[in-house]
């Protein structure tokens, strides 16, 4: 078998823990490719029913499905949807196909068992930062959620797949020591490290990778954010391996939790209005609210244009 014909490898981790940095760095390799997010194939996949069906009127609509340019064959469904759509994504670009996803490694384990996974974590402190300059949250107590979810997904279905099919990267030790952790991941495909993968730069709009990415929630959070997400993420912290520093742990009390959430919702409006504007904004709510369906559909599509527009 050809690493052409091998079936697609996955990039799992959370949003903002370097997953679309390690994307670059594996599509410079003249034997490898990776067209980016691929979320949409098993976000919209029921694999409780019998068969298992996607949600067929809600694909079209996904943003990164969208931005792949794909075809929903006629008469294709559930599994037989899936590999096609694999099948399409792998045609794009020659070599063995990576695909980022972040959520959902159970669907994946049930409906491709036979996949192989690059697991990457983040130190959550720096994840719970950088969700705050993205308009995810105001505060890093509210940051961090959505890093626990996915690691917390992953420790439930990574065992489904198998150790040698899975490779843990620390998203530190990537930009650290690029060129070891590469040749590992390079290993694990089945492919020669090729130093071209750190040139990801000048076809990107991304920075040269730099050392200082790592840790930087040591000099950008202070002491009381820190134990915030410690306070939330401690038990998946150690289990990962990565140290506590705000001292004793302590629950977060009411008063507190209600201040943080007023701040986190007032941030997460206001970085909405200024994104959309407010008109878009709102309506786009009230229309949610409302169950004006077509209409809803009609300002998602206008938002994700937006957001589209402003990727990387």
């Amino acid at each position: 078998m050809t690493i052409r014909s091998l079936p697609p490898v996955f990039l799992f981790g959370s949003l903002r823990s370097g997953t679309t940095l390690l994307r670059l760095m594996v599509d410079a390799h003249p034997d490898l490719s990776n067209p980016g997010e691929a979320d949409f194939l098993f976000d919209h996949l029921d694999l409780e029913a019998a068969p298992p069906r996607y949600a067929l009127a809600a694909i079209p609509l996904d943003r990164v499905f969208r931005a792949r340019e794909l075809n929903l064959e006629p008469g294709l469904d559930g599994l037989d949807l899936c590999h096609d759509l694999l099948s399409q994504l792998s045609a794009k670009a020659p070599g063995l196909t990576t695909l980022n996803i972040h959520r959902h490694p159970d669907r994946l384990a049930a409906a491709l068992p036979e996949a192989r996974v690059v697991h990457l974590v983040r130190d959550p402190r720096d994840v719970a930062r950088s969700s705050i300059g993205m308009g995810w949250a105001g505060t890093l107590y509210h940051g961090v959620d959505h890093w626990i979810r996915t690691e917390t997904a992953w420790a439930r279905a990574a065992p489904a797949f198998g150790e040698d099919k899975v490779l843990d990267l620390r998203y530190e030790a990537l930009v650290q020591s690029p060129e070891a952790e590469l040749d590992r991941l390079c290993r694990f495909l089945g492919v020669g490290y090729d130093p071209r993968m750190l040139s990801f730069h000048k076809t990107s709009t991304y920075a040269p990778i730099d050392p200082k990415l790592a840790e930087q929630w040591r000099h950008r959070s202070d002491l009381r954010e820190i134990r915030h997400v410690e306070a939330k993420a401690a038990p998946l912290m150690e289990r990962l391996g990565y140290p506590l520093a705000g001292g004793p742990l302590r629950p977060t009390g009411a008063a507190e939790r209600a201040a943080l959430t007023l701040r986190d919702r007032s941030a997460v409006l206001v970085f909405g209005m200024k994104r959309y504007g407010a008109g878009l904004f709102w309506s786009e709510k009230l229309a949610r609210i409302s169950g004006l369906r077509a209409w809803h559909n009609r300002l998602r599509l206008e938002k994700q244009r937006i957001d589209i527009g402003l990727l990387k």
